[in-house]
C-alpha cells in the first residue's frame, strides 16, 4: 500500500518504507526526525511546473504536465517502484495542502504503473 503523509503527522509501523518526495528537507525538520529511508529530491515536479501550479493551472493539467515529467525519470522512479511493489511504502511531503500536491500526484501515477506491471 502507498500512504502519504506530512513530515509532521505521527510516525507508525504501518508507514512501512518512508521516502521524502520534496526537494528540500520540510521547515523545522532535520533529516533524522523524518525516520525516512530515502530522499528523491529528482522526483519533485520541475521548478517551471511548480512554479506554473501556483498560478492558473488546474490539479488535472498539472498531474498529466507532471506525469509527462515523471514518464521522462523513469530510471529515478525504478527504486521507488520495487519499494512499493515489495510493502508498504509511505510519501512524505511538505505541502499545507493535503489533496492537491506532488506526493499525491506520485501516488496515484505509482498505483497505475504498478497496476500496469502487474
Amino acid at each position: 500500500m502507498i500512504r502519504i503523509k506530512r513530515p509532521y503527522d505521527d510516525i507508525t509501523p504501518r508507514d512501512g518504507v518512508r521516502i521524502l518526495v520534496d526537494r528540500l528537507l520540510p521547515r523545522g525538520k532535520k533529516k533524522e526526525e523524518l525516520k525516512i529511508s530515502g530522499w528523491y529530491k529528482e522526483l519533485p515536479p520541475s521548478k517551471e511546473l511548480r512554479l506554473r501550479f501556483h498560478s492558473p493551472l488546474d490539479w488535472r493539467e498539472f498531474k498529466r504536465l507532471y506525469f509527462d515529467e515523471l514518464d521522462q525519470k523513469r530510471k529515478s522512479l525504478e527504486p521507488l517502484i520495487e519499494h512499493a511493489s515489495e510493502g508498504d511504502i509511505t510519501l512524505i511531503y511538505g505541502s499545507r495542502d493535503r489533496k492537491h500536491n506532488n506526493a499525491v500526484a506520485l501516488k496515484e501515477y505509482l498505483e497505475t504503473e504498478l497496476g500496469n506491471s502487474s
